[in-house]
């Protein structure tokens, strides 16, 4: 992948820009779990019911997911550091309006600026540092994104915990404020100016707002549906709407000349195959909020205890992402996140061997194998993602490697939680409707290990996915070593 010459700053600068990168991402993980673990206070503090309160997760989700594509896109029209930095100032400024509201509404609005920030930040980050490395150095430097992105899931609930334990809850989106004026000086100093490639492009103003809708509510359908049930009627309108948009988003795009969304893309089966794969992937990973209910409704460990074992896998892909990355550089990234995809395969198989009495010692190893198989497979297979993507539309596959992320963990949450709710009646012999919570510790254990069972299913789907990828990858090396060769004697000058 040939890049202009301005977005390859000098060794020491690439690293000190891929820091400032990942500090907006870090913010923009962090903030995505970090309030969670204050819904109920604010409850209490806003004088409020916990279905308005709600929406001060749903406001930043849905902001995220309805715009990644769009942010993407002016990423390949634009300036990549400008938007990079509009949307560091943004998410920065929504903060500290955040940690000022006096009124739950207010509040709400103020995430929705926050999410806005982080669209941009999400969308572009690995465009950015995609366009700044070299191919010798990428997978080392998006093993070092996946850390940081591992780190802000994982640091997100206990710092939540520890702020409100010790002081108010404002400091809860303060915490941002230091960091993203951080962000803003690195980025504005090390990152190189990055212009379009191809100039001249046009915003697809109707596609965009097609598909603003459609991913909207495919957004509020699946967890509205996560919360109160999928019978309800708002999920079956805003699912159906959903299915409606795409269909008519993609009749749009294959008929103009400048889409959203360039569906030839999707032509490069590589591509799409990694993208599936991810998908695939972010939907069990999802599914991972599901452990707390064996830990302390079956082995009736603390809080505290339950956090620490919860942190254990994204802590897994924290560290071994940057040798995943480094293995990518030298060995393929496809071989590697190969590997990645058994250790994930192998750690839902290991989960689904709980039983009652184990020890949080003998659970250890088996959520840490699913995190190490996450740390080998992320890394590598964004690597392979970005590059199939032509240099003039980083931007977009940027957005669409996170709304494969985005879109896997909507779809995991509601989907697990199901399977896991099905499996637990089945394996108790209980009647539709009952309380999980209620149900005895053979039936949860008898429910988790099923659901496990399903989710490696889902892996060794990828895996296969991936083996084929790895074999058309290989055949096209193969043909293009046997095509190169002829190409070199036929443009050679006739001797006399």
């Amino acid at each position: 992948m040939q890049l202009n010459s301005t977005s390859n700053p000098k060794p020491s600068a690439r690293w000190l820009a891929l820091a400032g990168v990942g500090m907006g991402v870090l913010m923009a993980t962090l903030d995505a779990s970090i309030v969670n673990i204050s819904l109920p206070a604010f409850v209490e503090i806003f004088q409020t019911s916990f279905a308005t309160v709600q929406w001060v997760v749903l406001a930043y989700i849905l902001v995220i997911t309805s715009l990644l594509l769009g942010a993407a896109r002016l990423g390949d029209m634009l300036n990549k550091k400008h938007l990079y930095l509009t949307g560091l100032a943004l998410f920065t400024l929504g903060s500290v309006l955040c940690a000022l509201s006096n009124q739950i509404y207010w509040l709400i609005i103020c995430r929705a600026v926050q999410g806005l920030g982080a669209v941009f930040t999400q969308a572009l980050g690995i465009a950015i540092i995609t366009q700044i490395f070299p191919a010798s150095e990428r997978g080392r430097a998006l093993g070092i994104m996946g850390s940081i992105v591992s780190i802000g899931i994982a640091l997100g609930p206990p710092l939540g915990g520890l702020i409100l334990s010790v002081a108010s809850w404002h400091w809860i989106f303060l915490v941002n404020l230091p960091i993203g004026l951080a962000a803003l000086f690195i980025v504005s100093r090390f990152i190189p100016s990055l212009p379009p490639l191809r100039p001249g492009q046009q915003f697809d103003r109707w596609g965009g707002l097609l598909l603003f809708f459609t991913l909207g509510l495919y957004a509020l359908g699946m967890t509205s549906g996560q919360q109160g049930g999928f019978d309800q009627p708002i999920v079956a309108l805003s699912l159906t709407a959903a299915g409606v948009g795409m269909l008519t988003f993609l009749w749009l795009e294959s008929r103009i000349s400048q889409p959203m969304v360039d569906l030839r893309l999707f032509r490069n089966i590589l591509f799409s195959m990694n993208l599936l794969m991810a998908f695939l992937v972010f939907i069990v990973m999802a599914g991972m909020f599901i452990l707390p209910f064996y830990l302390q409704l079956v082995l009736n460990l603390s809080s505290s205890m339950i956090g620490l074992l919860m942190m254990v896998h994204p802590i897994g892909m924290g560290v071994v992402a940057p040798l995943a990355g480094y293995l990518s550089d030298r060995f393929g990234s496809r071989v590697i996140s190969l590997f990645g995809l058994i250790a994930i395969a192998g750690g839902c198989l290991a989960l689904s061997t709980v039983r009652e009495g184990m020890t949080p010692l003998q659970f250890f190893p088996r959520t840490l194998l699913f995190g190490l198989g996450m740390g080998l497979f992320q890394a590598p297979n964004n690597s392979a993602v970005m590059s199939t993507v032509p240099p003039e539309r980083l931007g977009i596959g940027s957005g669409l490697l996170v709304l494969s992320r985005t879109l896997g963990q909507t779809t995991g949450l509601p989907l697990m939680g199901a399977l896991f709710t099905a499996s637990v009646l089945a394996a108790g012999g209980l009647t539709a409707g009952t309380d999980i919570t209620m149900a005895g510790a053979a039936a949860l254990v008898g429910g988790l290990q099923r659901t496990y069972h399903i989710a490696a299913g889902f892996i060794l789907t990828s895996t296969l996915i991936a083996v084929l990828a790895l074999w058309v990858d290989q055949r096209r090396k193969k043909l293009q070593s046997l095509t190169e060769p002829a190409a070199r004697v036929d443009s050679k000058p006739l001797s006399d």
